[in-house]
């Protein structure tokens, strides 16, 4: 007899919405023995089968649903399944946009709460950030080798979310030889990127589009790149035919990425600057200099890690607004950003706004925008929504 779940009267209309989280105040009682991401079935108060879900004692979020079909087993083949279709609803944007580096598999949006895969060029990096995730690794991994066989397959699950779900941080090459540096291509611009040491899963994926909208501005401009990481909104900028370009970062080795970025792309190398400092201190110094440009970029690191400090998160994105602001000549552009899922999106740009008010500049936004393609929001989960930005022109 399978383990189960029992909801309190009323928990479950999340589920009948298809929502793939049950928290522990909306779980009455449990039947069976249950280990970490042990796979549950979850019934109604009244005995109704409602969803298969992994099961995560030490989390708030105490069960994440696999799946909302009775009939559907949770083997080896539910998880190719899984990844077969999500590798199918790329398939046209992978060839539209030329892309050997793109997010393969979108956790909840992709129906596999806590995995996340990215492919660069012949390296998948894995990030198993549940207990039910953790516990299937190796039904994951031969998923991947049947729908990639000549593919390296790398874990990446140093974050502190695993903390969470009692699960230790882990790096580890579950398959093949993973290369120091791998070059990826999207749009035309070729990027670097280290899957073992890396950002993320070893690049932000998810900024894509967002670069490409952002060069569209750059042409003949003098371009701030603010918190650039491995430069490549400068090189886009550059390809599109910036005057110069300014990258700012606190990362040596990762403004000599940059650099590199810009000489694989042929890109004139005398047309930027790659600055190692502080950015939130280089704004203030550059406003108290009398710097101008004609666009900035802000992209900041996540500033919101809970709720609780989400009021400190829209200060600092404040802070850097304005200062950008007044950096900007009459009519520059500024494309900023927020990673922090917690951070709404109507409250980010009211911060923009307010930002405007407090440097005496009047701000139009232009476009707003989110996460590429590859990276999904399933309709039922709207948590899958963090990414946000505008693109203003400050008059």
């Amino acid at each position: 007899m399978s383990s189960t779940l029992i909801l309190h009267p009323e928990r479950e209309k999340s589920l009948l919405r298809r929502h793939p989280w049950i928290f522990a105040s909306a779980i009455k009682s449990q039947k069976g023995r249950m280990r970490p991401g042990d796979t549950v079935d979850v019934l109604s108060h009244e005995g109704k089968w409602l969803a298969r879900a992994a099961w995560s004692p030490q989390s708030q979020i105490q069960a994440r649903v696999w799946t909302f079909e009775q009939t559907e087993v949770v083997d080896n083949g539910f998880f190719l399944r899984r990844i077969e279709t999500a590798l199918q609803g790329r398939q046209e944007l992978i060839a539209r946009q030329g892309l050997t580096g793109y997010r393969l598999v979108a956790a909840e949006s992709d129906g596999l709460p806590g995995v996340t895969i990215d492919k660069y060029d012949n390296v998948l990096v894995c990030q198993l950030l549940s207990a039910g995730a953790d516990k299937h690794r190796d039904k994951i991994v031969w998923a991947l080798q049947k729908c990639f066989p000549d593919c390296a397959i790398l874990e990446r699950s140093d974050v502190a979310v695993r903390q969470k779900e009692g699960l230790e941080p882990l790096v580890q090459v579950l398959h093949g030889e993973v290369p120091e540096e791998v070059v990826i291509e999207e749009n035309g611009v070729k990027i670097l990127v280290n899957p073992m040491t890396g950002h993320k899963t070893g690049f932000y994926l998810d900024q894509r589009d967002n670069r490409a909208i952002a060069g569209r501005y750059a042409e003949n401009k003098d371009v701030l790149n603010c918190f650039c990481y491995t430069g490549t909104f400068g090189s886009y900028a550059l390809a599109a035919g910036a005057k110069h370009v300014t990258n700012l970062d606190v990362s040596e080795p990762a403004l000599a990425i940059a650099k590199r970025n810009v000489e694989i792309n042929g890109l004139d190398l005398s047309r930027c600057d790659f600055i190692q400092v502080d950015v939130f201190q280089a704004l203030r110094d550059y406003v108290q200099q009398g710097r101008q440009f004609d666009q900035i970029i802000l992209d900041p690191p996540k500033f919101v890690d809970s709720k609780a400090t989400l009021n400190r998160a829209c200060r600092g994105y404040k802070d850097i607004n304005l200062h950008a602001m007044q950096l900007l000549r009459p009519g520059g552009i500024l494309c900023t950003f927020s990673c922090s899922g917690l951070m709404p999106t109507d409250l980010f740009h009211k911060v923009v706004a307010d930002a405007a008010l407090d440097a005496g500049r009047q701000v139009q936004f232009l476009e707003r925008l989110g996460q590429a393609a590859d990276h999904p929001v399933a309709s039922s989960y709207p948590e899958g929504f963090y990414l946000k930005g505008l693109v203003c022109r400050v008059i």
